[in-house]
């Protein structure tokens, strides 16, 4: 251990918070939490017959740290999960290999919602977050989160009440102990504290309770004191993209960023961008923010475009073009980078689109998905090839990379470890999966109404009802005639059912 390490380890406070352990190039190769830094760091250099072969092989690369001090044990689980997600180090195998991972999900949209632990998320309607590197430890997270937002774990068919209920854990649907409209307002708010808005529920629920003492109904606003109560004594847990800076954690990523693309300062707002669509039909955009390197979901946007047409090229032309429309431009500010998915295709005509919208200071790239290489459109190509360009050439061959150029375009070749290409595959393959999941939840909705509009004897009353009741054909099959004819009645219930299995709708 060198002996500025080893003064780093002795100033460590005794506070919980997120400890970043780096090798002699500075790269961050492991990621961890603790309740106090000090003594959990200094575990590693203690007892060396006490590691494992992969913990040796760590200790051994270490060579210089850094930390983040955080309010509470919680805190310090989400910061975690949020920054060995963003930088993949080599030591932390669990994320890199996707074996332990977990995500909490919630259905949010069903006619019973529930909240519960899954290894991996799919593409069936519900709200993920995550990943997270221990179970157990989510699931005492969650534990506590229920005492103060109550919650359903299994959408039960029985019609009594759990003994969750009688506990204050479940919000008592099947009793009707609690209206469906009103725990879904409770979900509202339990989904908000994972995604950093803790301060806004305070205060709604301080407004909620002065409100009802106000009205003197005392148990109400009783209800609401120690929900209040509860939920501050969390220590003002919040996500970390709200109070993350790249000054408090050094941000190689973001710099790394910075310096390749030549940009005048970091890159605060990232804003990523992609469409799907089956053959030109039910296409759809997304846009995707990351504040300082991490995900802002929150500001995550999606676009049904005007036109049904398989072209990629005018579809992300429009998409721009709505992006920076002066309304847009003054809801949601504007970005300090764009990166499209996509090649020099995609990268053009969004930068067309861009130019004509008068916004040319602002810098597009596109993150070619087979090759993974990043693509910029030259933008002064008067001058001398790789001077006084709009990347550094020097930069990229000090960090082991390459780049060539193809027409008005310069095609950057990034380690497979660099964390600005990390960051942009990132970035990058969220807006893929939030594309994917709006264009997979119109396709489902369009193929319902196509279906019902085919069937005989089934009229816009009963389409409109069996429509917002199930919303896929999936769920339309997996219901009975019974539950199906306490919707429309028995025999719309019956042609329905029978259309579908002769015609082996599925």
């Amino acid at each position: 251990m060198n002996l500025d390490l080893k003064d780093k380890i002795a100033e460590l406070p005794l506070s919980p918070g997120v400890y970043f352990f780096k090798n002699k190039k500075g790269d961050v190769i492991y990621i961890g939490k603790a309740i106090r830094l000090k003594n959990r760091v200094r575990q590693y250099f203690q007892s060396p017959n006490l590691k494992d072969s992969k913990t040796k092989a760590l200790v051994k690369d270490i060579a210089d740290l850094s930390f983040e001090v955080v309010g509470s044990e919680l805190e310090a689980l989400f910061l975690e999960a949020e920054l060995v997600r963003r930088y993949l180090p080599k030591y932390n195998i669990l994320l890199r290999d996707d074996k332990s991972v977990s995500y909490i999900r919630i259905n949010y949209d069903s006619s019973h919602p529930v909240v519960k632990i899954v290894r991996r998320p799919l593409d069936d309607g519900a709200r993920y977050f995550g990943p997270y590197l221990s179970t157990t430890e989510i699931k005492i997270a969650l534990k506590y989160l229920r005492k103060i937002f109550p919650y359903s774990v299994s959408s039960s068919s029985k019609k009594k009440v759990s003994l969750d209920y009688h506990l204050g854990l479940d919000p008592g649907l099947e009793e009707q102990k609690t209206s469906l409209k009103q725990y879904k307002a409770n979900l509202r708010k339990l989904i908000s504290v994972i995604e950093g808005k803790q301060q806004l529920i305070e205060k709604d629920i301080e407004k909620r309770m002065l409100k009802a003492a106000g009205a003197q109904s005392f148990e109400l606003a009783a209800k609401y004191r120690n929900q209040l109560s509860a939920l501050r004594n969390l220590n003002n847990h919040v996500m970390v993209s709200s109070r993350l800076s790249s000054n408090n954690i050094n941000d190689d990523s973001l710099s790394q960023l910075r310096d390749l693309l030549k940009l005048p300062d970091i890159a605060h707002r990232i804003e990523g961008y992609d469409i799907s669509h089956m053959q030109g039909t039910n296409v759809v955009s997304s846009m995707v923010v990351f504040a300082e390197g991490l995900s802002d979901k929150p500001s995550y946007r999606k676009f049904k475009m005007s036109m049904q047409r398989n072209d990629d090229f005018k579809n992300m032309n429009e998409t721009i073009m709505r992006r920076f429309s002066q309304k847009n431009i003054s809801e949601w500010g504007l970005p300090d980078l764009v990166l499209i998915d996509g090649g020099k295709g995609q990268l053009d005509a969004a930068i067309a689109a861009r130019n004509s919208m008068k916004m040319d200071n602002i810098v597009f790239i596109g993150l070619a998905k087979k090759t993974e290489q990043v693509v910029i459109q030259l933008r002064r190509e008067d001058k001398a090839f790789g001077s006084g360009s709009d990347f550094d050439a020097k930069l990229i061959n000090q960090i082991g990379g390459s780049y060539e150029k193809s027409e008005n375009f310069v095609l950057l070749n990034l380690p497979l470890d660099s964390p600005a290409l990390k960051l942009l595959q990132r970035i990058r393959d969220e807006s893929h999966r939030f594309a994917v999941n709006y264009h997979t939840v119109l396709k489902r909705k369009y193929s319902v109404k196509s279906i019902l509009d085919e069937i005989p004897g089934i009229g816009k009353s009963s389409r409109i009802k069996v429509f917002k009741k199930f919303k896929s054909i999936r769920r339309l099959n997996s219901v009975s005639v019974d539950e199906l004819a306490e919707i429309i009645g028995r025999d719309k219930a019956l042609k329905l059912k029978t259309y579908l299995k002769e015609n082996n709708v599925s």
